[in-house]
């Protein structure tokens, strides 16, 4: 019985816990990330609890988990360190050019982006599944194997099953990577990304007015 007791009074001891990614609102509150233990990948938002504690605070550079009273803080990791899961092989390359021809560009309201991005973050995070595509022992783009459907993303012209190689200029070649234009391209006045969709480069456009 005192065992016992004594086990209820000593809180257990925090995991071992990887910060992968990070998507920071405009609202603090409203920041988002992407957390590893035991093998296990969670994403949790502010307040939420993940892997026995509660995440109290988002930075660019890590977060902060409360364990019972005990504050703990999670640093985000090298892209390097984070051992991708295995994945299929990369279509054939082909240049940003060829395919049966880029679908047409979109045009979106930069405010009501940033107004549906407040709500819908935490979704796409939740309801999306991202896969490292390896090439000669390197990422070489994200396979989006599951999107939520009626989101930004789809709005924006991206399907599951689509491998993303590149986002306004910048490869993408790991979840570090993509959650880091995140900051940049609130300030972005238009996206452009490369995907490749069975097989066949395509290129997204989306304007921002």
């Amino acid at each position: 019985m005192l065992t016992w007791l004594l086990a209820l009074a000593i809180p257990a001891a925090a995991p071992e816990i990887q910060v992968v990614g990070v998507v920071m609102a405009v609202s603090p509150e409203r920041s988002v990330a992407i957390l590893r233990s035991a093998g296990r990948t969670r994403v949790a938002g502010v307040g939420d609890s993940a892997f026995g504690g509660r995440l109290v605070a988002v930075a660019s550079d890590g977060v902060t988990l409360d364990f019972g009273g005990e504050r703990v803080r999670a640093r985000l990791v090298a892209a390097s360190s984070v051992p991708p899961p295995p994945a299929p092989a990369r279509p054939p390359a082909a240049s940003a050019t060829a395919g049966a021809g880029p679908p047409p560009a979109r045009a979106m309201e930069k405010r009501d982006v940033e107004k549906r991005l407040g709500g819908e973050i935490p979704r796409i995070l939740a309801e999306t599944t991202v896969v490292p595509v390896m090439e000669d022992g390197h990422v070489a783009g994200l396979a989006l194997t599951r999107i939520p459907e009626s989101s930004l993303l789809t709005d924006a012209g991206l399907q599951a099953g689509d491998v993303l190689t590149e986002v306004n200029g910048t490869i993408v070649d790991s979840l570090a990577s993509l959650m880091a234009l995140y900051p940049k391209l609130q300030s972005a006045t238009d996206l452009q990304a490369v995907v490749l969709r069975n097989g066949q480069p395509v290129r997204i456009s989306v304007t921002l007015r």
